[in-house]
């Protein structure tokens, strides 16, 4: 898939990371040094964030002594800004803004998967599809992403690059997630969407668009990036692992259940568990819908190994940016496993 060669020192520096234990928590079973906790998230209703929101309904975070007060913006580059501005202390979002936030000189860190496959997928309006044979033939195009720069904007850059064309070539527009990407395509305002489920499988469905490349499977990630792909995750700036390394604990622990949580509930009692709106008004295709990305979360809260350099070559595929700073990224900097370690022994 990769035309950009990650350099050997890059990926036996992200192998320290995934075994070793640089945030101490104080004591097993201590209390949250911080109980209110402020979390971003970008689309939040998709099943991308399941988890999120499981912890949420579940009552897992506040199992774990927490108080989360969750804010939903338009997309994960809206809920990123909100981070860096300081009005939130943890996002959960897509893990490949880590490597990004490295590159510009201001790290943070990921620390509770959510999604081992990216469970995104680009669809193009039927009387679209129709002209398209492929990513040469989208310039021009419009594509409805939750926001500009989230991971749905990556992903119709990666696709684009792969025809030869660069970002500049296609518009991204930020729809949000859910009915407003149903509404987008439905009234014409874009000829494609880069987005994940539940709105995907409803206009597949409703025979409105044709999906083109599609990452919603195990399978799918396998065949497009070689292996696993590390989705959304919660992320922070290293002070809140560092200073307050206990709630940093809970919220692992928190989403790390809802991970396995995950792993054996039926489609019913998964759909029983979210908001009504979440649902886009039909229960069935919401349960069809996680049926399918069931297999690409997370069964553990860490990452799978090879994982991290997956997420890197696609963005240097999609970014001559991050394809020129290669060497100077280091992997074990955006990533810990060890409180999705710890939580599984607590679960």
């Amino acid at each position: 898939m990769n035309k950009f060669q990650i350099p050997r020192r890059t990926i036996l520096a992200a192998a320290p990371m995934l075994v070793a234990a640089p945030y101490v928590v104080r004591a097993q079973g201590s209390k949250p040094e911080k109980s209110k906790v402020v979390l971003a998230v970008g689309g939040k209703s998709a099943l991308y964030y399941l988890s999120l929101t499981i912890a949420e309904t579940k009552g897992f975070f506040k199992e774990a002594g927490l108080d989360v007060e969750i804010n939903d913006f338009q997309g994960g580059a809206k809920s990123l800004q909100a981070l860096m501005g300081g009005s939130a202390d943890v996002v959960a979002g897509a893990y490949e803004h880590t490597i990004r936030m490295q590159q510009r000189g201001q790290p943070i860190v990921g620390f509770a998967l959510i999604g081992r496959g990216m469970q995104l997928a680009i669809g193009l309006r039927k009387d679209v599809a129709a002209k398209v044979k492929g990513p040469a033939d989208i310039k021009g195009m419009k594509f409805g992403v939750t926001a500009p720069g989230s991971q749905t904007h990556m992903l119709v850059n990666f696709w684009a690059a792969k025809g030869g064309l660069k970002a500049s070539d296609i518009v991204a527009i930020g729809v949000g997630s859910g009915a407003s990407v149903v509404a987008a395509i439905e009234k014409g305002e874009v000829d494609g969407v880069s987005q994940s489920d539940p709105a995907l499988t409803i206009l597949t469905e409703k025979d409105l668009i044709r999906i083109v490349l599609d990452t919603r499977t195990m399978k799918g990630n396998e065949e497009l990036f070689g292996g696993a792909f590390p989705a959304a995750c919660l992320y922070a700036q290293p002070d809140l692992l560092k200073k307050t390394p206990n709630t940093a604990q809970a919220l692992a622990t928190a989403i790390v259940r809802a991970d396995q949580w995950l792993q054996t509930a039926s489609p019913s009692d998964v759909a029983k568990s979210v908001p009504e709106g979440y649902l886009l008004g039909d229960r069935a295709v919401y349960e069809k819908s996680f049926t399918g990305v069931r297999g690409t979360i997370s069964p553990d809260g860490q990452m799978p190994p090879g994982a991290m350099e997956n997420a890197l070559k696609f963005l240097a595929d999609g970014d001559p940016k991050i394809a020129a700073d290669l060497g100077k990224i280091k992997l074990a900097d955006t990533w810990t496993n060890e409180f999705a370690q710890r939580a599984g022994k607590r679960s």
